[in-house]
């Protein structure tokens, strides 16, 4: 017998801004998740991920207090399966708290198992078969993994083993270049581990060009940077992986982690069942509303293009309460400045529109850019090559960009958002009061430095 409700909702991530307030506005909703609750960021993402990282941090500031005249002991003894037990629990604690809320609420019921569409609003979760007037589909992505001669018969890890190890291996080798991987590969090498990483073509690639420049020559002091070849083989021997490069260079280690990307879960869901449509890369292709090829199917999150964050993630099912749920109108989805940061050392953050993005947009621009080093706080930090750099409209004056490489950038950005979101202009970030001395000094003066 079908079950009817008013919504489903695929994924318990960023299906969270739906479930419990749709709930409360007295629909029936059905939650669909067969992982643990909570999603990527929180049981295998930013939030175990930014936990473990800080210990790099921590010890990356042991290391490096002789360079403020502290005569420390820079070796460093981590109970590295204490720390990742610590992690997991608070992680599964939260995540096991999810279920609960649900089940005291008469409005909502969970499936934990795996949604399946059986057509376009009929869908198969273990021996249910259920519909509802709206569909939300949040159901993420995982680790992408690449076609490798071998790899698939040896106990690699993706970003989810790495994350739970709990003893380290001594060399480690990471298969890509993006912000998960150098994320990671900085944990690990600031925890003693010898790190070496693959990288296809570029670090960082969305970047502003002289930030993943930048990025390179720090980064690269401390990791060893492979580019411009990918691995063609994977065997594992005697406890070590043995990777064949495409330049025919073999590199051994004792673990082997492949982040290379995220494949959208659009192919788990049976979306081949129905009209929803989706591009070469698996991505759900959704309208202005969010709305897929199905009327009053819905999709947002990882699933979909361009922003695999958990924070526009939140954005989008904000919208989709708000406009969908709350009151149905055709108000499209108009995105506030999506930033975003990278927790490694040096830490990178963004927001808006890089150089290369402006000449390929032809769209007219200045830029002004200034090293911390150059402000009385950067000088504090000792800082060498860290700056900050905006980019405005040369017509309206108005910031389209920011990018930061350096200490506190991910918190520093936060400060050009909301002058892009309230279309601040040079004038406006120049004619500001900054507290001297503070980090925030090196935006000003960046500000101050442009010049149209």
């Amino acid at each position: 017998m079908l079950k009817k409700f008013d919504i489903i909702i695929i994924g318990s991530g960023g299906g969270s801004k739906i479930t419990r307030p749709a709930a409360a506005l007295g629909y029936r909703v059905a939650i669909i998740d067969h992982g643990p609750l909570g999603g990527t960021c929180l049981n295998r993402g930013c939030i175990p991920s930014k936990m473990l990282i800080h210990v790099a941090d921590v010890i990356h500031e042991i290391k490096t207090a002789k360079n403020f005249y502290i005569d420390n002991d820079p070796s460093t003894n981590v109970d590295v399966a204490s720390l990742v037990k610590h992690v997991s629990d608070t992680v599964d604690a939260e995540s096991q708290s999810i279920s609960p809320m649900y089940e005291a609420n008469d409005n909502i019921t969970l499936y934990t198992k795996t949604a399946r569409f059986l057509s376009n609003k009929v869908i198969q979760v273990g021996t249910d078969e259920i519909t509802a007037d709206k569909i939300f589909i949040c159901a993420g992505g995982r680790p992408f993994i690449p076609e490798i001669t071998g790899l698939k018969n040896t106990p690699y890890w993706t970003s989810t083993e790495a994350l739970r190890a709990k003893t380290l291996p001594k060399s480690l080798i990471i298969l890509g270049g993006g912000y998960i991987a150098v994320e990671l590969g900085y944990y690990f090498q600031g925890l003693g581990v010898d790190v070496t990483f693959v990288i296809r073509n570029q670090m960082i690639k969305d970047e502003d060009d002289e930030i993943i420049h930048i990025f390179k020559e720090e980064f690269g002091k401390n990791h060893r940077l492979i580019f411009g070849c990918e691995a063609s083989a994977v065997s594992y021997d005697n406890q070590l992986f043995n990777v064949v490069l495409t330049d025919k260079t073999e590199l051994q280690a004792e673990q082997l982690l492949v982040a290379t990307g995220i494949q959208p879960n659009s192919d788990v869901l049976d979306i081949k069942n129905t009209d929803i449509q989706c591009d070469d890369a698996g991505f759900i292709t959704v309208n202005k509303q969010l709305e897929t090829h199905v009327s009053n199917i819905y999709a947002f999150g990882d699933i979909i293009r361009p922003y695999q964050f958990r924070h526009s993630a939140n954005f989008e099912g904000q919208y989709l309460f708000d406009h969908v749920v709350k009151q149905n109108d055709d108000t499209p989805i108009k995105y506030a400045p999506v930033p975003h940061a990278i927790f490694t050392n040096p830490q990178v953050a963004g927001v808006g529109l890089t150089e290369r993005e402006c000449k390929r947009l032809k769209r007219g621009y200045y830029c002004g850019k200034n090293w911390y080093k150059d402000s009385a706080m950067g000088m504090a930090l000792k800082s060498e090559n860290d700056f900050v750099k905006l980019i405005f409209d040369s017509d309206t004056h108005e910031l389209i960009g920011a990018h930061i490489i350096g200490k506190e950038a991910a918190t520093m950005i936060h400060m050009c958002i909301l002058a892009m979101s309230l279309k601040a202009t040079h004038h406006d970030l120049v004619s500001m009061i900054y507290i001297h001395p503070a980090l925030p000094e090196v935006i000003r003066n960046a500000a101050r430095n442009a010049k149209n």
